[in-house]
């Protein structure tokens, strides 16, 4: 491709000649920058024949041979997650059975908390305090407590007391 105009023909190291404002490219093709830019030549394109392609036959893949090692480990690994699940599962059931028996006995507390209520209530409003006081002080003789005879004590923590001689005078 020959230029006519200022720009000049410089040969590179490699054989190529390249002319100020050209540039090369991978393909070797050169372009020229600016509005003086001309056609790109390319080479004609090469004529394809038309070969009838067969279809190719499909290689059979080979797998890799295991051999007892592997086998043997593959069984191992097997069982130990069996074994693991079955654990896993096991666990899980008494969780649950653990579950449904603490609810039952919660309810069969609650149960018998109300029936103990309703039996107190029943007690409680039956005893008649008046008649057991007339009993108590008619029948009995017992006499109401002088000022004086009553005696406070405190105890040092204890539930009860335990009297081991005659309170003094």
């Amino acid at each position: 491709m020959k230029r006519s105009g200022s720009a000049t023909t410089r040969t590179s190291t490699n054989g190529q000649s390249s002319r100020s404002g050209y540039h090369a490219s991978s393909r070797g093709y050169n372009y020229i920058e600016g509005s003086a830019a001309h056609k790109l030549q390319t080479e004609p394109a090469k004529k394809q024949k038309k070969v009838q392609r067969r279809p190719a036959k499909r290689q059979k893949v080979k797998a890799a041979p295991m051999n007892m090692g592997y086998i043997a480990v593959m069984v191992i690994a097997l069982v130990i997650v069996c074994c693991v699940l079955i654990g896993y599962i096991r666990i899980q059931s008494d969780i649950t059975n653990h579950v449904t028996n603490i609810s039952k006995l919660e309810s069969q507390l609650n149960e018998m908390r109300l029936a103990n209520d309703e039996t107190y209530t029943k007690i409680m409003s039956s005893i008649d305090l008046e008649e057991i006081k007339r009993i108590a002080v008619s029948e009995l003789g017992m006499k109401y407590a002088k000022e004086g005879q009553v005696i406070q004590y405190t105890g040092e923590g204890n539930d009860y007391v335990r009297q081991y001689s005659d309170i003094p005078d």
